[in-house]
């Protein structure tokens, strides 16, 4: 997929997972062949930092150096996204930049969570995180995490910034995001793995996944279809991956089914996660293994390392 203004940040990304050791340390190589993997599979871009990353566990030298790491790998052929969120916009600014810095090609900014700002509090957040580097900006609407929801009025603002350019919409409301694309020219992306044909129908320009990990190249050849017209098709490989989208999604807990997904197919050596997060048991890694094959992906050949 090529990156226009339309798709700034490409068709199809994933949220990518941060490899760990056992011992709860980044483990950058893991991270950069995992990285590499996934744009060899589909991918034209990856987002970094962000939720199913850990963000919030791990820290301003880690997620710079994870940038690092992954743009030295993939080079050009993929985006790379880095997240710059949170509820204090001192410290957002400040991750933006490290961001910028580290070699990110553009910004993910979600609205403060928790502390439940007024629209007018969001608007001069992400100003000030837009305004601290020259890379574009991808808004992120969540409000089943953050616990408010960008208003159409806030959409319109930041619209006008120059360097806001897209939306990873986890609403769930596909109406609204064909009429706000509509209306602001922002280019939309499905911040849901069930809710990619929908919003293709709707006029977005792709998916920031968390199913990606393992059903890149479909997502890549669902797009495709639907960009030639053939929806018969994208729709036929979308119930192909049901059962991985499923897997990945469905208890809730993406950044632990996805670390179970990937080290299943033998991408990283640990599927660790940190406190709060629990890695998944080893039968909670089989159910994920299970919904892969049912997706005819194959998870037999052994992973790199057992459990944890």
């Amino acid at each position: 997929m090529s990156h226009t203004p339309s798709r700034p940040f490409g068709a199809v990304l994933t949220a990518m997972v941060t490899p760990m050791t056992e011992d709860g340390k980044l483990d950058l190589d893991a991270a950069a062949a995992l990285a590499t993997h996934l744009v060899d599979h589909g991918h034209d871009g990856l987002v970094l930092n962000g939720t199913t990353g850990e963000s919030p566990t791990t820290h301003a030298p880690e997620k710079a150096e994870l940038i690092r790491v992954v743009a030295d790998a993939v080079g050009d052929r993929a985006s790379i996204v880095a997240g710059a969120g949170s509820n204090d916009t001192l410290h957002a600014v400040r991750m933006a930049d490290q961001a910028a810095q580290a070699g990110a090609d553009g910004l993910l900014v979600v609205s403060p969570y928790y502390s439940r700002p007024s629209q007018e509090g969001i608007v001069r957040h992400v100003t000030a995180v837009a305004d601290a580097t020259a890379l574009p900006v991808m808004l992120y609407d969540v409000p089943g995490r953050t616990g408010v929801r960008l208003a159409q009025s806030t959409l319109d603002a930041l619209a006008a910034h120059d360097r806001v350019v897209a939306v990873k919409d986890a609403t769930g409301d596909v109406y609204s995001a064909a009429t706000a694309a509509a209306r602001t020219g922002l280019a939309w992306y499905s911040g849901d793995d069930s809710l990619l044909l929908p919003f293709l129908a709707h006029g977005a320009a792709g998916i920031v996944s968390v199913a990606g990990h393992v059903v890149g190249p479909q997502f890549a050849a669902i797009v495709a279809a639907f960009d030639a017209g053939d929806h018969a098709r994208a729709l036929q490989i979308f119930l192909s991956i049901a059962p991985a989208i499923d897997a990945l999604n469905g208890q809730g807990f993406q950044a632990v089914a996805a670390k179970a997904a990937v080290q299943a197919l033998g991408l990283i050596p640990s599927r660790h996660l940190r406190l709060p997060l629990v890695a998944a048991s080893d039968a909670e890694a089989e159910a994920v293994r299970t919904g892969l094959r049912a997706a005819g992906i194959d998870v037999d050949a052994p992973a790199l390392s057992p459990q944890h």
